[in-house]
């Protein structure tokens, strides 16, 4: 394995590893994981519990997204800084997304899954999420030294997490919109979300928008597992 295979390894294992353990939480209390459909208004907000399932939420949805910002701050961080730099990204992130909740909450509790669909659709098409797309693409220059290498990975994760958020709101609603089968919801968005951040920044404009290069990738997949197939069969004919 190569230094930068291996860097890429300590950077991805430890948080898929999160995120898988945040999936087992929602998993083994699917009632409370689904339980966001059945609040309304502003009393969305403020149940503690609401609050920690949204937390949950975020780390399983979001984890897998953060692999490639993260290994960013950690290779422009010196050592003895990784740590610190790191987790104030992953503050500066995450604050963006629980103010979110205010907002994404008790405008679920007003939506059907048909009139949340529809605005998903409208976003995905838009030139303003391509934008979005893009500017979540870029990774900036982050200060080496003192105060100012803390405010630059904290700024790095408060301007990721807004892009990411004008980038994926109209999605993350959809699993508050569904009651029976909230956690399916919840993992067919989070494929998407991973899926569409493989493609490339591109222009923006009205266009609908598809994971095309996870789509090649899965259809290169399965045509090599046919393929395999079918050689196997040749070999023991």
């Amino acid at each position: 394995m190569t230094p930068a295979a291996r860097q890429r390894l300590e950077v991805r294992a430890p948080i898929l590893i999160v995120s898988a353990a945040a999936w087992m939480l929602l998993i083994l209390r699917p009632h409370d994981a689904s339980a966001h459909a059945h609040c309304s208004g502003l009393l969305a907000t403020n149940s503690p519990g609401q609050w920690g399932r949204w937390a949950l939420m975020l780390v399983g949805m979001m984890g897998p997204l953060l692999v490639a910002p993260v290994l960013h701050v950690r290779e422009r961080s010196f050592a003895r800084r990784r740590t610190r730099g790191i987790a104030l990204f992953v503050l500066g992130y995450g604050a963006i997304w629980m103010l979110a909740a205010v907002v994404l909450m008790p405008l679920a509790s007003y939506l059907t899954v048909a009139s949340g669909a529809a605005i998903a659709l409208l976003w995905q098409w838009s030139p303003l999420k391509q934008r979005a797309l893009n500017r979540g693409h870029g990774h900036p220059e982050l200060a080496a030294f003192g105060a100012a290498a803390d405010a630059a990975a904290l700024r790095f994760g408060l301007t990721h997490g807004a892009w990411c958020l004008a980038s994926c709101w109209a999605l993350m609603l959809l699993p508050f919109l569904v009651v029976h089968g909230h956690l399916v919801a919840m993992a067919v968005v989070t494929l998407w979300l991973i899926a569409e951040k493989l493609d490339r920044p591109a222009k923006p404009r009205w266009s609908m928008r598809l994971p095309l290069k996870a789509t090649r990738l899965l259809v290169y997949l399965s045509e090599s597992g046919f393929s395999c197939l079918g050689g196997c069969r040749r070999i023991s004919w």
